[in-house]
């Protein structure tokens, strides 16, 4: 995560569906600093009409106090590593201080090594979600293409970006844009980096949807309302992974 910044949805429903599962969850920040979600998402006008739903907020403030978020591990440190790790979910938001994650090479090269790993047959799965898509397509393997490049793979859409930026730009301005007004969606960065555009699968409908790699342990999906099917599905492709064992 992001030091502030990252969406409270999609942080805290998937680390109450996965703690209620069983897992041990770490929380990783550039420094060891403990991160904090998108307060607009929380609280005033625009978190009461465009941001967490109350059990969303819930399950935010319960993560608050977990120790593992109190505590996290740091990306900084040269001694870290994601291979020790199950799993590795990264969360969205469009908050510009997420930017800090987004843009770190050192992020790229730790994921560019983990994604390697979730080739199946394999014990380890990546999941992501929104701009946390956007984070994975930036890591490159040896060859300089994107880890996604020959993957399927959904992430937050154009028509729904746009449309929010839209419709709140008059009074929030370029909020909804993470590198500001006129630079390219989420969708067309990623699908740039896709062997094939028709790799990003869509979807118009509001209920959940959710994206599963054939050849990878890898899941993706689209905004907050995707949340909880991601969380749920992923606990479900750990399990399948490490039956394996």
């Amino acid at each position: 995560m992001a030091d502030y910044g990252h969406d409270p949805t999609e942080t805290a429903i998937p680390w109450k569906i996965f703690t209620d599962a069983g897992f041990e969850c770490t929380f990783v920040t550039e420094r060891g600093a403990q991160p904090a979600c998108d307060s607009r998402m929380l609280t005033g006008t625009v978190g009461a009409l465009l941001g967490a739903a109350e059990s969303a907020k819930a399950a935010y403030r319960t993560m608050c106090e977990a120790p593992a978020l109190q505590h996290p591990l740091s990306w900084f440190d040269l001694s870290f590593a994601l291979d020790a790790f199950d799993l590795v979910f990264l969360p969205g938001g469009h908050d510009k201080s997420i930017r800090q994650i987004l843009d770190s090479a050192r992020v790229h090269k730790l994921l560019a090594d983990y994604f390697t790993l979730t080739k199946k047959p394999s014990t380890k799965t990546l999941a992501a979600i929104c701009h946390g898509v956007q984070l994975l397509s930036a890591a490159t393997r040896p060859d300089g293409k994107s880890v996604l490049a020959d993957v399927t793979t959904t992430s937050l859409q154009y028509f729904q970006e746009e449309s929010i930026y839209t419709a709140t730009r008059v009074f929030l301005g370029d909020y909804y844009k993470t590198y500001g007004a006129g630079t390219p969606s989420v969708e067309e960065v990623i699908t740039s980096r896709l062997d094939d555009p028709s790799q990003f699968q869509k979807s118009l409908s509001f209920s959940p949807f959710v994206v599963e790699d054939p050849n990878y342990n890898y899941l993706s999906a689209r905004f907050p309302g995707d949340a909880e099917l991601i969380a749920t599905k992923t606990v479900e492709s750990v399990r399948k992974a490490l039956a394996m064992l």
